[in-house]
C-alpha cells in the first residue's frame, strides 16, 4: 500500500474507532459488535507498528476509552484506569508469559491470578476512613463521570467498610469451585485493618437472568429494551435520576485497587482477599497459580464452560500476582505488561436481516426465523437465526432490512437480540404474523395466554406432516435410518405418505425412476422400515409426537398401560396418576387420542404390524436400589435404555430424565452428551453398565438405601462401584 493510501486508511480507521468508542462509552448504544471493533483496532495497531511515524498522541491506540458524558460532573482519576492487551489464542498467551519472563528473569518465581473477565461497566469507588465518598466511571481512563448517587443504590456496593475480624485475619482461601486446583492454600494473608483511604476498582454488571426479566418489564411498559446485559447495566447506572438506577438489578464485583493509604498490600491475590474481608463481592472463580500450565488449563476449562456463568464474560484476565513485579514490568502505552485479557471467541456480531420466514412445526406451532447475511460466530457460519415468536419481534421493533445483533451461545441456535436502530435508512419494512398457514392456507389460531400461533389443521397440513415424519423416524423414536427432512418432504409432496403409518406401506416399485434411489438404497430403506416395527412400545409413543410427551414420559406411559390400545382408551384422570406425569401431559395425551384422525392412525399402525404391545413389567427383584435416583445417557454395551430402566425399577430405583443435585447416579454409555457434563459439574457419581450390575449385586438384600446413606442431598457416595473418574 502506498504511503498516501496508508495515511488515508489510518485516518479512516481512527475516525471509525472514535465514533464507535463514543457510542459505546458515552451513549451506551453501540452499532457494531465487540468483534468488529476489535478487528478495526487490530488493523490500526498493525499499521502503526509497521509505520511508527504514523502514530499520533490522539490515536485510539493511545487511549483507553471515550470522553466523559456531559450529563455528569467530571472526575479525574488519581491513577489512570488502564486497558488490557488481548490474547486470542494459547500462542498469544504463552507469548505474553515469555515477555514477562524476559523482563523479570528466568529464575524469578512468578505467580499468576486469573478470573473470568466480566462484561460490564468499569468503575472506581473511593473510601475515606471506611466510608464511601465518591464513585466514578472509567471514561477515557483519565477522566470519568461522577455517578456516586447512582452507585449508592447498588446493594453490593458497601457504603461503610466492615472491619476484618479474627476469622478474616486467619483467612486462607480454599478452592471454592473444584474446577482447577490452585496453590493459594499455602499463602498466609493478613493481618488487615480498614485503610485510611482506598480506591476499589471493579465492574458494575447485570446477571443474565435479571437482564432478561428487566427487558420483559421494559417491553411490557412500552420502553426501549437493551441489546445485552452490558448495555443494560451501563444505561441503568448512568441515569440522571438515581431512583431509576435503584429500580434496576445492578451488581458489583471488585477486582483491582487504585491508590490506598494505611495498609500494606503486596499482591493482587491478597488484595482480592482483603476486598472480601472489607465487604466487597469478589469473583468466586478467581484462582492463583504458580505453574503457567495451570493457567492454560484454567482458560481451556472456562472456554468450554463459559455458558455456565450467570453473567456475560468475554474472556479470562491473567495478572502477575506480585505488585513489586508489576511495578518492574511497567506499562506500554496504556496497556500494563503485567496483565492480559484472553478473549473468548466472539459470540455476538452484526448482520443484515434479509427476510423473516415462518416454519410450521409438527404440532402446528408457527415459528418466525430470520434469514441474515452470512456471518461467522465462534467459528460457525450463520445464515439463519431464531426470532422466538411474534411478540418478541413486535416488542423489539425488528424490521426486515435492519442491521441486527446476532448471538450464538454454546450449542444454542443463533438468535436475534435486536435491531441497531441508528443504522436504519428508512427502507426497512415492519413484519407481522400472517393470518393463514403458508403450507395449507388454514386460518392461524392463538390460544388465550399463549405466545404461539398454531395451524389447527393437524390432519392435513403438509408442513406439519413433514415434521411429524421427521420426528417419527428420529433416533429417540422409531429410528429409521435413511429417512430425513429431504425424504420426508419428497414423500409428502408426491402423496406417498399421508400419515406416519403409510411409511410401512412403501414398496420397492414406488421408488423406481426416482433420482437418488438406487437398488441398494431402496433395499436398505425398506429393511430399516421393517426393522422399526419391533421397536419397544415407548419408542412408538414417543414417535407419535404427542405434545409434552418426550422419551421419559413415553417410558412411564408404556410401563403403566402396557399397550397402545390401553393408553388410547385412558382418561386424563387415569394418566395423571402415573408417577412423574403431570396434568398438562395427561390432558395432552387424552386430547390426542380423542381425535378421530389419531384413532384411525393407531389402527393403521397395528394393521401394518408395528409393535403396539409393551413388555410385561418385571416382577420386583429386590429393594437394593430403593431411595436411589438414576439418569441414563449414551449407548450401553448390552442393554437398551428401556431395559436398563426396567432393571433399575425392578430393584426399587427411580429413573428421571434430568441431572440434578438429587440424582444418585448417572448411568453413562458411549457417546454420552450434555448430561455427562452436568453430572460432572454437580459431582454426581458416574457409573457404566458394569457398575450398575455391581451396584445391584453388592446392595444388601431387602435393605433399602436410606437418605442417611447418601451425601445428604441424594447425590450418593463419592466412590461407587466402577465409578468413572472423569475430568470434563
Amino acid at each position: 500500500m502506498a504511503a498516501a493510501e496508508l495515511t488515508q486508511r489510518v485516518a479512516e480507521l481512527r475516525e471509525q474507532l472514535r465514533y464507535h468508542l463514543y457510542r459505546y462509552h458515552v451513549l451506551d448504544d453501540p452499532i457494531v459488535s465487540d468483534a468488529e471493533y476489535d478487528a478495526l483496532m487490530r488493523e490500526l495497531r498493525a499499521i502503526e507498528e509497521m509505520h511508527p511515524d504514523l502514530v499520533t498522541p490522539d490515536s485510539p491506540t493511545q487511549r483507553v476509552g471515550a470522553p466523559a458524558s456531559e450529563k455528569f460532573a467530571k472526575v479525574r482519576h488519581p491513577v489512570p484506569m488502564l486497558s488490557l492487551g488481548n490474547a486470542f489464542d494459547e500462542d498469544d498467551l504463552r507469548a505474553w508469559r515469555e515477555r514477562v519472563v524476559r523482563v523479570l528473569g528466568e529464575q524469578a518465581p512468578i505467580a499468576f491470578v486469573v478470573e473470568p473477565k466480566i462484561d460490564g461497566l468499569a468503575i472506581a469507588l473511593t473510601y475515606e476512613n471506611g466510608r464511601f465518598v465518591r464513585g466514578a466511571t472509567r471514561g477515557d481512563g483519565e477522566v470519568g463521570e461522577d455517578v456516586t448517587a447512582n452507585l449508592r443504590t447498588i446493594p453490593s456496593v458497601p457504603l461503610q467498610l466492615r472491619k476484618p475480624d479474627q476469622e478474616d485475619q486467619r483467612l486462607k482461601t480454599k478452592d471454592q469451585g473444584d474446577r482447577v486446583e490452585d496453590d493459594s492454600s499455602s499463602l498466609v494473608l493478613g493481618p488487615w485493618s480498614i485503610p485510611s483511604s482506598i480506591e476499589v476498582r471493579g465492574e458494575v454488571y447485570m446477571r443474565i437472568a435479571d437482564f432478561e426479566a428487566l427487558n420483559k418489564r421494559l417491553a411490557a411498559e412500552g420502553e426501549r429494551v437493551a441489546a445485552n446485559p452490558r448495555n443494560a447495566a451501563a444505561g441503568s447506572l448512568r441515569q440522571k435520576d438515581p431512583s431509576i438506577s435503584a429500580g434496576r438489578p445492578l451488581r458489583f464485583f471488585a477486582y483491582a485497587v487504585g491508590p490506598f493509604e494505611g495498609i500494606a498490600l503486596p499482591s493482587q491475590w491478597e488484595t482480592l482477599e482483603l476486598f472480601r474481608a472489607l465487604g466487597f463481592p469478589v469473583n468466586r472463580d478467581r484462582r492463583r497459580f504458580e505453574d503457567f500450565e495451570q493457567v492454560i488449563a484454567y482458560t481451556r476449562d472456562w472456554m468450554a464452560r463459559r455458558d455456565q456463568l450467570e453473567y456475560e464474560a468475554d474472556g479470562i484476565v491473567v495478572k502477575v500476582d506480585s505488585f513489586a513485579q508489576q511495578r518492574e514490568l511497567g506499562v506500554v502505552g496504556r496497556d500494563p505488561r503485567w496483565a492480559i485479557a484472553y478473549k473468548f471467541p466472539a459470540r455476538e456480531t452484526t448482520s443484515k436481516l434479509l427476510d423473516i420466514v415462518i416454519n410450521v412445526g409438527r404440532t402446528g406451532v408457527i415459528t418466525p426465523n430470520a434469514v441474515i447475511e452470512p456471518v461467522t460466530i465462534g467459528g460457525v457460519v450463520v445464515r439463519n437465526a431464531s426470532l422466538h415468536n411474534a411478540d418478541y419481534i413486535k416488542e423489539r421493533d425488528i424490521r426486515i432490512g435492519d442491521y441486527v445483533t446476532v448471538k450464538r451461545a454454546g450449542d444454542v441456535i443463533p438468535y436475534i437480540i435486536g435491531p441497531i436502530v441508528d443504522r436504519r435508512t428508512g427502507d426497512e419494512q415492519p413484519w407481522s404474523m400472517p393470518e393463514r398457514c403458508p403450507a395449507c392456507g388454514t386460518l392461524l389460531e392463538r390460544a388465550e395466554g399463549e405466545v404461539a400461533y398454531r395451524c389447527p389443521n393437524f390432519g392435513i397440513c403438509p408442513a406439519q406432516l413433514v415434521r411429524r415424519i421427521e420426528h417419527f423416524v428420529s433416533r429417540g423414536a422409531m429410528d429409521i435410518a435413511g429417512v430425513g427432512e429431504k425424504q420426508a418432504q419428497l414423500f409428502v409432496e408426491r402423496g406417498l405418505v399421508k400419515d406416519v403409518a403409510d411409511l410401512y406401506r412403501l414398496t420397492a416399485d414406488i421408488f423406481e425412476g426416482m433420482d437418488g434411489f438406487g437398488e441398494k438404497r431402496i433395499s436398505n430403506l425398506l429393511t430399516a422400515i421393517e426393522a422399526s416395527k419391533s421397536r419397544p412400545l415407548s419408542r412408538l409413543i414417543t414417535g407419535l409426537g404427542i405434545r409434552f410427551v418426550g422419551e421419559v414420559a413415553a417410558l412411564a406411559l408404556a410401563a403403566a398401560f402396557g399397550s397402545l390400545d390401553a393408553l388410547a382408551n385412558a382418561t386424563a384422570e387415569q394418566v395423571v396418576l402415573i408417577d412423574g406425569i403431570g396434568p398438562a401431559v395427561a390432558n395432552s395425551v387424552a386430547q390426542f387420542f380423542s381425535l378421530p384422525a389419531n384413532q384411525a392412525l393407531v389402527q393403521k399402525l397395528k394393521d401394518v404390524g408395528v409393535q403396539a404391545e409393551g413388555q410385561p413389567i418385571a416382577a420386583r427383584a429386590g429393594d437394593g436400589l430403593s431411595g436411589q435416583t438414576f439418569v441414563i445417557t449414551g449407548t450401553l454395551p448390552t442393554m437398551t435404555r428401556e431395559q436398563a430402566e426396567q432393571l433399575i425399577k425392578s430393584h426399587g430405583g427411580k429413573v428421571t430424565g434430568s441431572v440434578t443435585k438429587k440424582t444418585s447416579y448417572l448411568l453413562a454409555g458411549e457417546a454420552a452428551g450434555s448430561k455427562l457434563a452436568k453430572a460432572t459439574e454437580l459431582k454426581v457419581p458416574i457409573i457404566d453398565e458394569a457398575g450398575l450390575l455391581e451396584l445391584i449385586e453388592s446392595a444388601p438384600v431387602d435393605t433399602p438405601t436410606t437418605p442417611a446413606e447418601t451425601n445428604g442431598d441424594g447425590a450418593g457416595s463419592a466412590g461407587g462401584p466402577n465409578q468413572m473418574m472423569l475430568d470434563i
